[in-house]
């Protein structure tokens, strides 16, 4: 085992960020948070060493440089802000045109910018998975529902089309039903696409005698896992059933399950099977 190494956690929403501190602490790190301002929940305010505005980058480079840290970790939701506020907050560290191939980039794009900025003011990014390989999804099922040879086959019809979209920078997340794809996950993100299903659900939109539906998750290709690896957690499970969904399928190695035990706890309530699948 290595020397202990100081791990910057940027927090955004969620349980998230505490789970990558609990990990870091258990493998020997010391993990210090700096939680966004209007993402990072209240429980992870009070434990942060300091709390930073998203569009004030100076700000974060101050702190940073106050804690020394040996790595920083993005952790946690943010929502991505608009493109005159971007150019606002970056426009002492970038110049006009930089900004706007950023943003013409998409998300991906956007994320690897701050990276890129985090990086070259002197402290390397790591992903989640890097410092907290546990909170990973692994291979086959966590629940004791486990998907049918009817779900594997819709499982791979929808991995084959997430691999095809994969290019366009669409989203990490879709709803197959049989053969058929219901929904692709866009910039709105999981929450909205599955609100989504459940919607056409009480429309009638979808048929009654349609199988159930699978929300399939996986790491884009070429995903740069040190930032906006896909995640699920209890809400997700509490949501993929209230669109009737059967299951959730993840890639293993490349999903992030967080809090792992209340969401398989949610999944046996809700009658619903989640498993990994080889990625």
């Amino acid at each position: 085992m290595g020397a202990p190494r100081r791990i910057a956690i940027v927090a955004g929403s969620g349980a998230f960020p505490r789970e990558v501190a609990a990990a870091c602490r258990a493998a020997g790190d010391e993990p210090v948070t700096i939680a966004l301002r209007g993402f990072a929940d209240r429980v992870t305010r009070r434990e942060a060493a300091a709390v930073v505005d998203m569009l004030d980058p100076a700000g974060l480079i101050a702190h940073l440089a106050a804690l020394r840290p040996d790595g920083v970790v993005l952790a946690g939701g943010v929502l991505r802000p608009g493109p005159l506020a971007v150019a606002s907050a970056y426009a002492a560290f970038r110049n006009r045109n930089e900004i706007a191939r950023v943003l013409a980039l998409g998300d991906d794009g956007l994320l690897r910018a701050v990276v890129a900025f985090i990086e070259e003011h002197g402290w390397p990014v790591l992903g989640a998975d890097a410092v907290a390989p546990a909170l990973l999804a692994r291979e086959g099922a966590l629940t004791v529902r486990e998907p049918d040879a009817d779900h594997e086959a819709a499982i791979r019809t929808g991995r084959a089309c997430l691999a095809a979209l994969a290019p366009f920078d669409v989203g990490q997340a879709l709803v197959v039903s049989g053969s058929r794809i219901l929904a692709v996950e866009g910039p709105e993100g999981t929450r909205a696409m599955l609100a989504r299903v459940a919607e056409m659900r009480r429309k009638g939109r979808l048929r009654k005698d349609d199988p159930p539906g699978i929300l399939v998750k996986a790491a884009k290709a070429g995903q740069d896992r040190r930032v906006d690896l896909p995640a699920v957690g209890p809400l997700t499970v509490s949501e993929a059933a209230e669109a009737g969904l059967a299951g959730i399928a993840v890639a293993a190695g490349d999903v992030i399950l967080i809090e792992r035990e209340e969401l398989v706890r949610a999944a046996e309530r809700r009658g619903l099977f989640v498993a990994g699948f080889a990625a």
